[in-house]
């Protein structure tokens, strides 16, 4: 006997469309931005934990296969499919003063083009986490007004690419694969009072508290860690920022 999706065998029920049956009705709004919901009014400036990721187009939703989703890896915006100008005028990052974009693996290729793009609209903002994004290089992006940024769990591995950053003044890279202080000279004008990179290979570096103290003279704080009087930097001697020697522990 059937009924509906629902087919009666020796006293058994079965489904005969499991997707459909177990489908919630807010499943159509997965890959949708705030923005793009109808009747919302909501600016980005707004939202200190936006979803920014962005989802496939119409055309290339997804193909099932026994009702799993999988997504067209690669995409990107079409030319003609474009931003509107209500759409930008709603995110408003240009306004935003504190934000939250972390864990949303915003590096990742299919995401990487629409996250820069928001980064450099980021002209105001004084606080931006951007933890466990998988990100590896934001060296073309500009932050003026960035006061604190954390970095933790990504995949950068030089100082070199980190954004510009001429007021940063807390600033959290721990568990990246840095391994050298080259790059750290970009950073020696900004008022940077802490700097955590720990579980970093740089942390091995042979006299690498006082290397990193002598380059930059403001910074207060390095890893938890206070300034020592063992960490400043007899005016005579002068190390490179790089060095073939490391601690062993």
């Amino acid at each position: 006997m059937k009924n509906g999706n629902y087919t009666v065998t020796a006293g058994l029920l079965q489904c005969t469309s499991l997707s459909s049956f177990f489908q919630l009705p807010s499943s159509q709004f997965r890959f949708v931005s705030w923005h793009r919901l109808e009747q919302c009014d909501i600016t980005g400036d707004q939202l200190t934990c936006p979803r920014v990721r962005e989802g496939p187009s119409k055309e290339e939703l997804f193909q099932r296969a026994g009702g799993d989703v999988y997504l067209v890896r690669g995409r990107r915006r079409r030319e003609d499919e474009g931003q509107r100008w209500d759409e930008r005028l709603q995110e408003n990052w240009e306004n935003c003063l504190e934000l939250n974009l972390s864990y949303q693996d915003l590096g990742d290729p299919f995401q990487k083009d629409n996250f820069l793009r928001i980064l450099r609209r980021l002209i105001r903002v004084e606080k931006l986490q951007l933890v466990d994004n998988s990100l590896t290089d934001l060296s073309s992006v500009r932050l003026p007004r960035c006061r604190m940024l954390n970095l933790h769990r990504n995949h950068l591995v030089c100082l070199r690419q980190l954004p510009k950053l001429p007021a940063v003044e807390h600033l959290c890279l721990s568990d990246n694969a840095i391994d050298s202080l080259v790059g750290l000279g970009a950073l020696k004008n900004s008022p940077l009072r802490s700097l955590n990179l720990t579980h970093n290979p740089v942390t091995f570096t042979q006299d690498y508290r006082v290397r990193v103290f002598s380059c930059l003279p403001k910074l207060q704080v390095l890893d938890g860690l206070p300034k020592l009087p063992e960490d400043s930097l007899p005016s005579r001697l002068h190390f490179p920022e790089t060095t073939s020697m490391c601690n062993i522990l």
